[in-house]
């Protein structure tokens, strides 16, 4: 086991702490300052109220985002486990050519830019599907999110069908079960929490996602990080903008601890 010295260790502990410190400082200060009664953002906070929040709740514009944001973080999702499972089954129990092509081509969409991805989907969109009739529409931006949804389901469940014993599936199977028993009560109860936590994932990452969707959202509809971006411009509204900020901050930090909390009971009870 490798050891550090007193000194190393202090070091290493300064420039982890520095990093965390430049990493979520910011976003504490965008949490308080949505609970200051000024217009703008400053500090100190001079005055603590709840009223952006009471404003934000009422807001029209800001509930339709939010709604938009669900749906078409669901709708990604499902796509998402439907497609990455499939893949992820296809990947592991077989063997065919192009196999590992088809691994890259899988991932290679969470590693492209988005604003790679955002313009290549508009181009098709507008330019290809339009001009033979196919108005894609909301259903285009669930789509653009799935994209790199997959990849999050895919890499869960692939990495914990690495880890499942065949022998199990093999003897449900000698005791007379159906592939669909076999898989309802053996296999999926050992790939379930994987599968939850990627579901977990493609919706937090389809959730704040902001460039594919400037590229693929129909006019005239909002989520809510095109809705922070398109407020930022108007220094007035400051206030609501750290509010919904805030909700997106723990949209994004609550799915991925429970995701980490399935990963980890799941290690332990192997």
């Amino acid at each position: 086991m490798l050891r550090l010295s007193l000194g190393a260790k202090f070091t290493l502990g300064t420039i982890v702490a520095i990093a965390l410190a430049f990493m979520y400082i910011p976003l504490f200060l965008v949490v308080i300052n949505s609970f200051s009664a000024a217009r703008l953002s400053s500090w100190p906070i001079a005055e603590f109220s709840t009223i952006w929040w009471e404003k934000a709740f009422v807001s029209e514009p800001i509930r339709a985002a939010l709604l938009n944001s669900v749906i078409v973080g669901l709708g990604a999702t499902v796509i998402a486990l439907i497609l990455g499972t499939l893949v992820a089954f296809a990947l592991q129990r077989y063997t065919f050519f192009g196999k590992q092509t088809v691994n890259l081509l899988v991932v290679l969409p969470i590693a492209l830019p988005g604003i790679v991805t955002g313009v290549a989907l508009n181009n098709t969109y507008n330019q290809v599907l339009e001009p033979i009739g196919i108005e894609v529409g909301y259903f285009g931006m669930i789509i653009a999110h799935g994209t790199f949804c997959i990849v999050m389901v895919f890499n869960n469940v692939l990495a914990r069908l690495r880890r499942i014993n065949p022998s199990i599936e093999e003897a449900s199977r000698d005791l007379g079960a159906t592939p669909l028993q076999t898989f309802r009560l053996v296999t999926f109860p050992q790939f379930r929490s994987a599968f939850v936590a990627g579901a977990i994932l493609a919706f937090a990452l389809s959730f704040d996602e902001v460039v594919v969707t400037i590229f693929t959202a129909p006019p005239g509809v909002d989520t809510l990080p095109l809705w922070i971006m398109n407020q930022m411009a108007r220094p007035n509204e400051a206030s609501l903008v750290n509010v919904v900020a805030t909700v997106v901050i723990l949209a994004s930090f609550i799915p991925v601890w429970v995701s980490q909390r399935l990963a980890r009971g799941a290690d332990e009870r192997e």
